[in-house]
């Protein structure tokens, strides 16, 4: 079974500009979910999937990363992830798809694990909290209204709390998983 995992990122963010370039550890946020799934080894390939040159440099030496330039239509702050997924995989054709949300930088291998092991049970797969997402082919070939999501949900330990959307989500993570800062 081919697997084919991807990170979706765009610049434009309404409510964090640059989010996916800010730091969390030292490194930023989509560099972090493009060597979290790299290091897996899970994955035959790893697709970023952005409209932005500059996230493609930032991520563009990691050894083994496929780099797919993502078309207007699929950048709009309307557009769901289901089509940008179609669209990866029509690139990068495989057997199931997992995309892994850079939004959750602490997500442990083992919910990457139980999101293909339910894929490929139920077609589709996606963690509480909702950092980990996997469809089989069949299931994005077939998908109905992407506004309904059908996935087998599943609770993921490890997964941090917080879905950053505001510089203030950013915080709240580096405070939970760092020492306290010497002021």
């Amino acid at each position: 079974m081919k697997i084919i995992g991807s990170v979706i990122a765009r610049l434009g963010s309404k409510r964090l500009t640059y989010k996916n370039l800010l730091p969390y550890k030292g490194e930023p946020l989509v560099l972090r979910a493009v060597r979290k799934l790299l290091s897996s080894q899970l994955f035959d390939e790893v697709v970023l999937s952005t409209e932005s040159e500059l996230i493609a440099y930032t991520c563009m030496n990691e050894p083994g990363l496929r780099i797919l330039k993502r078309p207007p239509a699929l950048c709009e702050d309307n557009i769901p992830s289901i089509p940008v997924f179609q669209h990866i995989m029509r690139h990068f054709p495989g057997d199931l798809h997992l995309n892994y949300n850079c939004n959750f930088p602490e997500c442990p291998d083992s919910a990457f694990v139980r999101a293909i092991e339910l894929a490929n049970e139920k077609d589709e797969s996606l963690s509480v909290p909702y950092a980990v997402w996997a469809q089989t082919q069949n299931c994005l070939d077939h998908y109905g209204d992407p506004f309904k999501i059908t996935a087998q949900r599943f609770e993921a330990e490890g997964i941090g709390e917080t879905d950053i959307h505001a510089m203030e989500d950013l915080v709240a993570v580096h405070r939970s998983y760092l020492k306290e800062l010497p002021w």
